[in-house]
């Protein structure tokens, strides 16, 4: 158990919040709620969260979503809670995925994708929620080939909390022996919380490893005192085996926990790297169709 002799908590650093909203392209509504521009290694290995909804939207036999547009250097994290969203890439690869369902996409070397709301959703309409996480890779990871994994809610391992707590569904890493179905490129822990209990829950979490608790619904009292709200994360120091969540009732929340990547971040737009020449490279790649095209 976390408290055993010689375990220690860790420490709340910061909590990230943003109540701007903004829109990528006409489908999703988004607040960054945290970004590697302002944070870097503090986050590292992830660089970016989007929290987009919850958003009611009309029936429509339009297409809203995000047209082709290119990655390069890291990877996208897709965790649909309500809606529908399809999506296609020049590496030939597609789906879509619902309430539940995760889409891990591997842009590494470089690809051009869109995401667009479901065909169905859009003809029925209805509240659109989802996340979307940019993870970085190592830079001897950064020119692999792309990949993309569909990850539907029935393949993801969910446990039973003590005390009647809540459930934990383990998507990346481990959790309690249990493994998530996710593959990656460094050690992550991405668990997705549904909590429901008011009595304290303790998670072990590796020492070292840099952990952010991203609340999407309700409250969370964390190291007996702190509060992180809806559409807030809490940052922790990298020293400590544990957090101890107090208080959380009815509340959904993804705790993310990763090996640090201690390298050079150099980022444009949809491109991140370790060098600015790499930058460059990536756009001069983009440009002259080296990245491909949707077919």
């Amino acid at each position: 158990m976390p408290t055993e002799p010689g375990v220690s908590i860790k420490k709340l650093l910061s909590i990230q919040k943003n109540a701007n909203q903004h829109w990528v392209g006409d489908g999703f509504p988004v607040r960054t709620l945290f970004s590697y521009s302002a944070l870097g290694s503090v986050i590292s290995p992830f660089l970016l969260f989007d929290y987009a909804g919850p958003m009611e939207f009309s029936p429509t036999e339009q297409r809203h979503g995000v047209r082709e547009h290119p990655h390069r250097g890291f990877e996208t994290v897709t965790i649909v809670y309500s809606g529908e969203v399809e999506h296609r890439d020049s590496s030939g690869a597609g789906g879509k995925i619902g309430p539940g369902d995760v889409q891990w996409m591997t842009a590494a070397s470089g690809l051009v994708h869109e995401e667009f709301h479901g065909r169905d959703f859009a003809r029925h309409g209805g509240i659109l929620e989802m996340v979307q996480l940019w993870v970085n890779l190592p830079a001897r990871d950064k020119m692999s080939p792309p990949r993309y994994q569909s990850i539907l809610n029935c393949q993801i391992p969910a446990i039973d909390l003590p005390n009647h707590q809540g459930k934990l569904r383990v998507i990346a890493g481990e959790f309690d022996g249990i493994a998530g179905p996710a593959h990656t490129f460094t050690p992550i822990n991405v668990w997705d919380l549904r909590l429901t209990g008011n009595q304290p829950i303790e998670l072990a979490v590796p020492d070292g490893y840099n952990t952010l608790l991203a609340v999407l619904k309700g409250s969370v009292r964390v190291n007996g005192s702190e509060i992180i709200d809806t559409a807030e994360v809490g940052l922790f120091e990298r020293p400590g085996d544990y957090i101890s969540i107090d208080s959380a009732p009815d509340t959904i929340a993804l705790l993310l926990c990763g090996e640090p990547i201690d390298e050079p971040i150099v980022g444009s737009g949809p491109f991140v790297m370790n060098t600015a020449e790499e930058i460059r490279q990536a756009m001069t790649d983009y440009q002259s169709g080296k990245m491909g095209k949707i077919a």
